[in-house]
């Protein structure tokens, strides 16, 4: 009996060190692997990539936008649209979690929400904001093993309500912080999407992926698949990212 206690006793406090030892109480540890990750997705520097958005559902026709992104220093960007047609010129523009929306026929642009629908499963800030480290505070919430790789399950929680999301649940790949996987959650704790970071390749020094997938929780197979494509380093002047600019830009 003694010996089983003593057992229980030592397992209790191989759990306890080893949970500490994954930085479970480390926020400093759980903030660091978050920037990791956020570098993986997208460079420090200023940049510019092009995205294909197709959505696709059981009861609806595939339906395809084209943006291109410019950032600087992830926190002022320009999502530009390029495709259909008939919405070219349109134009966000986010200066820290600030974003408003300009349109060619509109003389003064309109203040818009990051939570907002852009179109199908992305929002405005799934685009304009790719900065989780700014946007919330993470703690290590468990590890798991997946496919012979072990991640760690970050708990990301919004630092206000201006975020694109309330809650997201993100997992990190231990070996490399690569980005595998992330839940939205709503205000009220409901899971609203899930999203899969896929098809990594090497893009400016570091292995990045370039496809993310995108689907509703709710509304079983509707979708929308994210494609990065010609991503490179451009240098950015301040004045780009201001209301009196937008009109300049072609």
């Amino acid at each position: 009996m003694h010996k089983k206690s003593l057992q229980y006793s030592l397992s209790v406090i191989f759990i306890f060190i080893t949970t500490v030892s994954h930085g479970s109480g480390d926020p400093e540890l759980a903030q660091s692997i978050l920037e990791k990750s956020d570098q993986i997705r997208f460079p420090r520097e200023s940049f510019q990539v092009d995205v294909t958005i197709n959505t696709t559902g059981p009861a609806q026709p595939e339906d395809m936008h084209k943006y291109r992104v410019l950032s600087k220093g992830n926190e002022n960007s320009l999502v530009m649209k390029t495709a259909p047609a008939s919405e070219r010129g349109q134009i966000l523009l986010m200066k820290g979690r600030d974003l408003w929306i300009f349109v060619p026929d509109v003389s003064q642009p309109v203040r818009l929400s990051l939570s907002q629908r852009l179109t199908g499963q992305v929002a405005n800030g799934d685009l304009a904001r790719a900065n989780f480290t700014g946007d919330y505070t993470a703690t290590i919430l468990r590890t798991e093993a997946l496919n012979g790789e072990n991640y760690y399950v970050l708990d990301l929680t919004g630092v206000d309500k201006s975020v694109t999301y309330h809650k997201v649940l993100y997992w990190v790949r231990q070996s490399n912080f690569w980005p595998y996987r992330a839940e939205f959650y709503s205000l009220s704790n409901r899971l609203l999407k899930t999203a899969s970071y896929e098809n990594f390749q090497t893009i400016l020094g570091k292995q990045r992926p370039t496809r993310l997938v995108m689907e509703d929780a709710l509304r079983q197979g509707e979708k929308s698949t994210l494609e990065y494509s010609e991503m490179k380093l451009r240098d950015l002047e301040d004045k780009m990212f201001t209301k009196d600019y937008l009109k300049k830009l072609e």
